[in-house]
């Protein structure tokens, strides 16, 4: 081989080299983590994308779950202080203010706390549990605290992730990170299908240790939060407590008339359900609804 062939073969490689490179996605900028109070974690780029403006009421006006509000609160008012505290999974009726209480016992802690001391929400997307693992080792070589929230968590039939998430939680060898806490919502109180835990009774040679296996999952939350169906009574307290907020105005009686029929059509009460009333109902007076 000559030397000319040589140095046309090291020519070729080097554009071969350069045009890979090019092709490859570039090295992720890590998240600045003083830019705001809540992220998004990106799995595909690897890094934690800022949100500026959280989507979440205030606690105020979250009604009809005073016990479990209470109790999230002081468990995440823990944590912040750098006390020991819980897992937390919010299961149960839907629409029922699962994740906007999440959302909204955040604000609370955080209010009034300085910007090195605020407590940071990060959100991970259900389909993205299998790169917890990643998420985790970024965290936990910050010094803020955070709270990793996935909303409607739940596992089909066959999907193995769930294994990844336990590991996480408790059962690794290094275990969750001291600055990292998890709260999941769903409407799955073993984040599994009930037909799934049924069939694995009914079989395994062992029906109790095949059961164990699938339901161990929502053992590693420390709180268990119900949320059930509400009355009109709470209902109605929802609709009204919104209404004071937002300044709308409409005579009492017909508010009340009002609130129940859009309940009806809807066939079910909830916290969701009032606030789309409210939504509406600010659109037919003309009036704007507070920030």
């Amino acid at each position: 081989m000559t030397e000319k062939t040589i140095e046309t073969l090291n020519n070729k490689l080097d554009e071969l080299i350069a045009a890979i490179s090019r092709l490859a996605p570039p090295t992720p900028t890590p998240a600045d983590l003083n830019s705001a109070d809540c992220f998004v974690w990106n799995a595909e780029s690897g890094v934690l994308d800022p949100v500026q403006r959280i989507n979440r009421v205030e606690i105020d006006l979250i009604r009809g779950v005073d016990r479990v509000r209470d109790i999230l609160v002081d468990n995440t008012e823990r944590f912040a202080a750098g006390l020991p505290a819980n897992n937390v999974l919010l299961w149960g009726a839907r629409g029922m203010g699962k994740s906007s209480l999440v959302k909204a016992s955040h604000g609370s802690v955080n209010a009034g706390r300085s910007a090195a001391d605020v407590l940071k929400l990060v959100e991970i997307h259900r389909e993205d549990i299998d790169t917890l693992p990643r998420l985790l080792a970024i965290l936990k070589a910050s010094s803020f605290r955070f709270i990793l929230f996935c909303d409607d968590l739940s596992f089909d039939h066959d999907d193995t992730s769930y294994k990844s998430l336990k590991a996480a939680l408790e059962g690794g060898v290094e275990g969750r990170p001291a600055n990292v806490i998890f709260y999941a919502t769903s409407n799955r109180r073993h984040l599994l299908p009930r037909d799934m835990i049924d069939n694995e009774r009914s079989t395994a040679i062992n029906p109790s240790e095949a059961v164990e296996e699938k339901v161990s999952l929502s053992d590693r939350f420390g709180l268990w939060l119900g949320f059930h169906k509400c009355s009109q009574d709470d209902y109605l307290d929802m609709v009204d407590g919104y209404v004071r907020h937002h300044g709308l105005k409409i005579d009492a009686e017909q508010l009340r008339a009002e609130a129940l029929e859009w309940a009806t059509t809807r066939g079910s009460r909830s916290g969701r359900v009032a606030w789309q009333f409210i939504q509406d109902l600010a659109g037919r007076l003309g009036q704007n609804l507070k920030d």
